[in-house]
């Protein structure tokens, strides 16, 4: 795992969940893969392990992990299938919206969208 920087606005272990889930996501943890150890993460981090195995058994709970006894835990082979489908279905409900809220307020066209120019100007 990379640098992380942990905020104050949520709790450090879903913020670890959510750093484990970006890196599955962006091909980094690929199904199959094994997780940092427990203790390895929380002694680089210098974090409780609780909190990593808090972390790690919410990534469990959603079958993105599974535990293999005596191994530890590793990357599903549906976690990426599957976390492409809630990230997908999150921004179509929560983020678009949005998006969607501010391109009609602004006026902006597709073509304004497409190519980020005004109308009619092309680079």
């Amino acid at each position: 795992m990379a640098d992380i920087t942990w905020s104050d606005g949520a709790p450090i272990y879903r913020q670890l969940k959510e750093r484990v889930i970006a890196m599955m996501l962006d091909g980094v943890l690929k199904p199959g893969d094994a997780l940092p150890s427990v203790r390895q993460v929380a002694a680089e981090y210098q974090l409780n392990p609780i909190t990593v195995s808090r972390a790690y058994q919410e990534l469990a709970d959603e079958a993105l992990v599974e535990k293999r006894r005596g191994l530890g835990m590793y990357v599903t082979e549906e976690a990426s299938k599957k976390l492409l489908l809630n990230e997908r279905d999150r921004f179509l409900k929560e983020e678009w919206p949005l998006v969607l809220e501010r391109i009609q307020r602004l006026g902006l066209s597709i073509d304004e969208l497409m190519h980020g120019t005004p109308d009619g100007v092309r680079q």
